[in-house]
């Protein structure tokens, strides 16, 4: 028997949960195909890479409700709420457990880590004093992101993570892939949505894209994002005569 499966090997929709089809969230095609076939995760790292409204964070936040993480983020047990706004998919999604993995996970999401910090504000965890929470409020942006890095993603489990990049330079961005490097090697699990080619270009990560046609397994050089920004990159005038016009 293989006691090293990861937290999360497959995620489909219960039958007996199946939303209204032809209703958000299942309009959207990468939803509905996800109820149809289901979803294989990598044991190691997934990303799901797609336009704004493709369903990306959507598929991700369903992941982590039905795993038990609060749909605002945080780790295993977070009770984080402030107003829902989450997809009905987490009640209605099913997830294959890896046999004799652990149940712990962290959730994170750009939109809300705002609230996430508070919520550690007011609810202090049993840490010794060289070990406690610094005051996020009082960061940057990207700073606070780079100290939940440091602080949180230390321990194997599941890994849920929408949009991370969005506060993050690109040297900040190169320690993400870093810290997702080391949560591979410590046994744990990643699933991210992103819009960003230096993270989605992580050795060893399953790419996958969302779009009209649903989901797609493709490498990082067949990603429209990545074909997007050289382009970009190449002739900046050449994009920006049409939107400045």
């Amino acid at each position: 028997m293989d006691f090293d499966q990861p937290p999360v090997v497959r995620a489909w929709v219960d039958p007996e949960r199946a939303l209204p089809g032809g209703q958000w969230p299942m309009s959207i095609p990468a939803v509905a195909q996800l109820a149809a076939d289901g979803l294989e995760l990598s044991p190691f790292v997934t990303f799901l890479v797609g336009e704004n409204g493709s369903g990306k964070s959507t598929i991700v936040e369903a992941v982590a409700t039905a795993y038990g993480l609060g749909a605002e983020g945080g780790s295993t047990g977070s009770r984080h709420a402030t107003r829902a706004s989450e997809s009905p998919l987490g009640r209605a999604l099913r997830l294959q457990r890896g046999l004799g993995a652990g149940r712990w996970g962290f959730f994170l999401r750009a939109e809300t880590m705002h609230g996430y910090y508070s919520y550690l504000e007011d609810n202090p965890g049993p840490q010794d004093a060289a070990r406690r929470d610094p005051v996020f409020h009082e960061m940057s942006h990207g700073e606070s992101f780079l100290e939940v890095l440091r602080t949180r993603f230390d321990s194997p489990g599941l890994y849920c993570l929408d949009e991370p990049e969005a506060a993050l330079s690109f040297s900040s961005t190169l320690a993400l892939i870093g810290a997702l490097g080391r949560i591979v090697e410590s046994g744990g699990q990643v699933l991210c949505a992103t819009h960003s080619p230096v993270l989605a270009a992580m050795p060893g990560a399953t790419i996958l894209e969302v779009g009209d046609w649903g989901i797609r397994r493709t490498t990082w050089e067949e990603l429209e994002l990545v074909q997007h920004w050289r382009r970009y990159l190449e002739a900046p005038g050449r994009y920006l005569r049409h939107v400045l016009d």
